[in-house]
């Protein structure tokens, strides 16, 4: 009998060995996975600047030569008085009206990152942006953050917006991406470039896409005229109400400092 109780106890000891085994192997799994998982998202970075000395070019997350490798870009030439102004376009809120006929009057080619959905809901003003000779470009589908994203998530993305927009303008979009948030990885840079695009960051911005917390009209000119600089990428948002309000005062201003506005593409 004591034999028998023996043979149980082993045999009950060895089941639970192998069922834990079992459990083991699966945490470790799903550990893995949890770990492949946050390391793609650790890999993901913020544009971001700071300013050394205002009125000269701010130091980049990275540098110039670093970003050209994979055909990126936050400054043009710093030898030049040229400024190359951009506007994100997530949604029409009443103010590219007022946008458009500054640019207008100062004969300024801006470059315009939209989203599907701006192009779906505003053909009129996509129509007008183009028949004033303005770049539109690629902001993404749908806006999301791009660094979470696998390469064919991410192709589509890119792709639908140019499918889209070629649907409704019959029109290519031009290979300019400036990716949603200014989130970009290695892999991210890498993709775009296969894809035959340039990732375009900024070299001068300023806190201006809240809607309910809007930047006055003076501190909107006082850190857009103090921070200029050569080869200055600008990135406004066109849901400004700021931006439109004060944009003709404000290329006034930058021509009377002595500069003059490039187009995007010559980069």
């Amino acid at each position: 009998m004591v034999k028998y109780k023996k043979l149980l106890c082993l045999l009950l000891l060895l089941v639970f060995g192998f069922l834990a085994g079992q459990g083991v192997a699966v945490v470790v799994e799903e550990c893995s996975i949890s770990s492949s998982v946050n390391q793609s998202v650790l890999n993901g970075k913020s544009w971001g600047l700071s300013f050394q000395n205002e009125g000269s070019t701010p130091n980049g997350n990275e540098t110039k030569d670093t970003l050209k490798t994979n055909e990126a870009y936050f400054v043009g030439d710093e030898e030049k008085n040229i400024i190359y102004l951009t506007f994100d376009a997530g949604y029409e809120n009443g103010n590219m009206d007022k946008i458009l006929t500054a640019l207008k009057k100062h004969n300024v080619c801006a470059t315009f990152f939209v989203v599907g959905s701006f192009v779906e809901s505003n053909k009129e003003l996509v129509q007008r942006m183009e028949a004033e000779g303005h770049i539109i470009a690629n902001h993404s589908f749908s806006h999301p953050d791009m660094t979470t994203m696998d390469k064919e998530e991410f192709v589509k993305e890119i792709n639908k917006l140019e499918e889209t927009y070629k649907s409704i303008t019959g029109k290519e979009l031009v290979k300019l991406y400036r990716p949603p948030q200014g989130k970009y990885s290695d892999e991210t840079l890498s993709y775009t470039k296969e894809l035959g695009y340039k990732t375009i960051f900024w070299s001068l911005a300023y806190v201006d896409w809240y809607d309910d917390k809007q930047p006055t009209r003076e501190e909107a000119l006082d850190i857009l005229t103090r921070r200029i600089h050569n080869g200055a990428i600008v990135l406004l948002h066109s849901t400004s109400r700021t931006n439109a309000e004060v944009l003709d005062e404000l290329l006034t201003k930058w021509e009377e400092m002595g500069y003059t506005f490039g187009k995007l593409t010559d980069i």
